[in-house]
């Protein structure tokens, strides 16, 4: 026989009794081996003049239990197995409850738990709580918080019901071994008072003690980490520490601001022994359809100078077809970010462009500046590029299969001291692919380039003297190129054979001296430009005269899995091409030879080698190699250059080989050893380091000892120590002094 009644303890007042035919406890058994529930809606109500109930304004709080009975006397709801209160959201599970209607106080004892709407689960012996599961004592309080950190303590108080304060606490995300659950957790809290605020979603700690294994290692009065619901939130990061030669003992403090969900910015400090202190800041605003990102440093280094680097991103989409970004970056001098930043990029490259993306076609707009960072680069000799417009479209096959590509460009290059050079380029082709009778594949082609430049200060290679004016050029080409795949199969291996070769009708014309070469400098003969209508890689330089491209391609797959192949390439021109460097091995009328192999007999081998030999003596002109191997526990990489010199280009014979030995000793334990050594003069180490990591569910701790062997302006060679800890849950995002 279920009964229902009214209750109030919102207001504080005495309930009103509700209608009962008698006043005798009356007990509620189930059947035999079954449970039965029983719900007693409590409603709150406001006292009346003729003590009749009134309608209610809190929700009901439901009881299930295996056994439930009413005092009507002292008025106490009393439940016992498997029992269950649901109210606010909030779940209240106990082997038994008592409800003191007159007090407005519930009592759980034994396997108490309380289920959080946010997912926080509070366990306890015994708990004391109002009706509506808000406020009371906890005793030997023990938590899980949302993300799975544990939160244990001696006594805790519930208010408001979004504040646990916690007395004699012990925090920590670790989880204790399942093999031994006496070993020490990695690291833990313990603080005389924890108090964990829900509404401004912080916990906080007071008379802190860190305690890593066991060992106390670190004492403060007071800081807050964020709780587990809150993924930004202002305060102090884990700080790094280190030390180099350049900077002596450093210490990296930052403090993290989040301005709102969608912006945030990081200052960090740099506190060294042998130079001034620097300040870095990073800013972050997220757009609704981009971003903003910048970073600056700045510092006032021990010689007085004010140094420091700047570099910022941005990114924005305009619609489905249009976007538009920039990315700045610049520094006072050449050396501030090898020493602050382990930055060695050679060339600094700051960009502003527009671009469309269409089905067929592509259009940018960009300006560049350029800095340079060898300390013989001198700025007013580099160019900006202002503006660079590019429009490329590809059409569709047309009646008989042939396909159109063309290419529009325009470009101006200035300069402060020397060569000003504005560049038109329209570049435009026409390719048909066909099938032979045997399976080959011809590919007829023709493109007709047409560039006008217009120049100032160039200085003409065959004399002293300086061109002013404007210079065109009309190229056309034609090419007729041929391929026959020949496959083989076999129960274990498939094989193909493919034998390539490409006619390329050209004018032996095309490169005056009153042409500036901006852009067709940086040319590498190699296996992967044998083929194609011009290697020069940018638009400056045409490839000139009647050749012949024709090189062998080997392949071997294997039917479950590994695979390998080889191929040889070289380029016959019926005349000397001047327009290629003397060594680059394209100048004469047979070129080197080029070659690569590929092997990766299984998933724990990848091997790449390529080389150039002397179209002469076939001596090797250039080596280079990479391979890795192993697997996740052990891995290993090696790889070997060898280049011979251009002394004209100020290139000097280069031989050296370098290497990294990753290992995962355990779950937790990584480690890595890497280096680079020059098998050139005294044979030195250019760089060498070693990595050692451990990361688990709740901490990591990072060291690396890095070296650079290398004189380069005012950076010496150096040795470099980084230490890193972090403390997840307080580390990870976040944690700090309370402003």
């Amino acid at each position: 026989m279920a009964r229902t009644g009214h209750y109030d303890r919102a207001d504080g007042e005495r309930p009103v009794p509700w209608r009962r035919r008698n006043s005798r406890a009356r007990p509620l058994a189930c059947a035999a081996g079954a449970s039965l529930a029983l719900a007693l809606t409590l409603f709150a109500t406001a006292v009346a003049a003729d003590d009749e109930a009134v309608a209610a304004t809190e929700p009901a709080i439901v009881f299930i239990a295996d056994t439930l009975t009413y005092d009507s006397t002292v008025r106490v709801v009393h439940a016992s197995g498997h029992v269950q209160a649901n109210r606010n959201g909030r779940t209240l599970v106990a082997d038994e409850v008592s409800y003191d209607e007159v007090n407005d106080r519930a009592t759980a004892r034994g396997n108490v738990s309380l289920l959080e709407p946010t997912g926080e689960v509070i366990f306890a012996d015994e708990v004391e709580l109002t009706g509506d599961l808000k406020e009371g004592v906890i005793e030997n309080l023990r938590a899980v918080l949302s993300d799975g950190a544990r939160l244990a303590a001696a006594n805790a108080e519930r208010s408001g019901g979004n504040v646990t304060s916690a007395h004699r606490a012990v925090y920590s995300p670790c989880l204790s071994c399942p093999d031994d659950p006496e070993r020490p957790l990695i690291w833990q809290v313990k603080a005389v008072k924890v108090v964990h605020d829900q509404q401004d979603k912080i916990i906080e700690f007071y008379e802190a003690q860190l305690e890593i294994a066991d060992v106390p290692v670190f004492w403060l009065p007071y800081f807050y980490t964020p709780d587990p619901t809150v993924e930004r939130k202002s305060g102090f990061l884990i700080p790094t520490f280190g030390s180099s030669n350049d900077l002596g003992f450093f210490a990296q403090v930052p403090y993290f601001w989040a301005i709102s969900p969608h912006e945030d910015v990081t200052i960090t400090p740099w506190l060294m022994t042998q130079e001034g202190v620097l300040l870095e800041g990073q800013y972050r605003r997220a757009l609704k359809q981009g971003s903003i990102r910048t970073h600056g440093m700045i510092t006032n280094d021990s010689d007085g100078r004010t140094r420091g680097a700047i570099d910022s991103a941005i990114l924005y989409d305009i619609d489905e077809t249009w976007r538009a970004g920039l990315t700045a970056i610049r520094t006072t001098n050449s050396t501030f970010l090898r020493i602050y930043d382990d930055d060695d990029r050679r060339t600094l490259t700051s960009r502003a462009y527009a671009e469309a993306f269409g089905e067929r076609n592509y259009f940018v707009a960009n300006v560049y500046g350029f800095q340079g960072m060898d300390p013989d680069d001198q700025q007013d000799n580099i160019p900006w590029a202002a503006p660079w417009l590019d429009y490329s479209i590809r059409s569709r096959p047309d009646a008989i299969g042939g396909v159109t590509d063309v290419r529009l460009d325009a470009l101006a290059l200035t300069r402060e001291d020397g060569l000003d050079t504005r560049r038109l380029s329209a570049r435009g082709g026409w390719s048909l692919p066909q099938m032979g009778p045997l399976g080959d594949l011809y590919t007829l082609s023709a493109t007709v380039w047409a560039d006008g430049y217009n120049v100032n200060n160039l200085e003409l290679s065959n004399s002293n003297e300086r061109f002013d004016g404007s210079r065109g050029r009309l190229f056309p080409q034609a090419g007729l190129s041929w391929r026959l795949p020949l496959l083989r199969s076999g129960e274990t291996v498939s094989q193909i054979i493919e034998p390539r070769a490409e006619v390329i009708a050209a004018p032996n014309y095309g490169n005056p001296d009153r042409i500036p070469n901006e852009d067709s400098q940086d040319f590498e003969f190699e296996y992967t430009n044998v083929f194609g209508m011009s290697r020069q890689p940018g638009l400056d330089r045409v490839e000139k005269g009647p050749r012949v491209n024709y090189g062998l391609n080997y392949e071997v797959f294997g039917n479950t899995s590994g695979s390998a192949s080889v191929f040889v390439g070289q380029v016959y021109r019926f005349r000397d091409d001047n327009s290629f460097p003397n060594r680059s091995g394209l100048n004469t009328n047979v070129s080197d030879v080029v070659s690569a192999v590929q092997l990766s007999p299984s998933s724990y081998l990848d091997l790449v080698y390529s080389n150039r030999l002397n179209n002469d003596d076939l001596d090797p002109v250039r080596h280079e190699l990479t391979t890795s191997a192993g697997v996740d526990a052990l891995n290993a990489s090696v790889s070997y250059v060898r280049l011979q010199g251009e002394p004209e280009n100020d290139l000097p014979f280069r031989e050296e080989v370098g290497f990294g030995l990753n290992t995962k000793l355990t779950r937790h334990w990584r480690s890595r050893v890497f280096g680079t050594r020059d098998l050139q003069g005294n044979g030195s180490w250019r760089s060498i380091g070693a990595r050692l990591m451990y990361e688990d569910e709740c901490f990591f701790f990072g060291t690396e000892f890095r070296r650079r062997d290398i004189d380069d302006g005012d950076v010496d060679a150096s040795n470099t120590v980084f230490v890193r800890l972090g403390f997840k849950t307080l580390g990870d995002v976040g944690a700090g002094y309370k402003p």
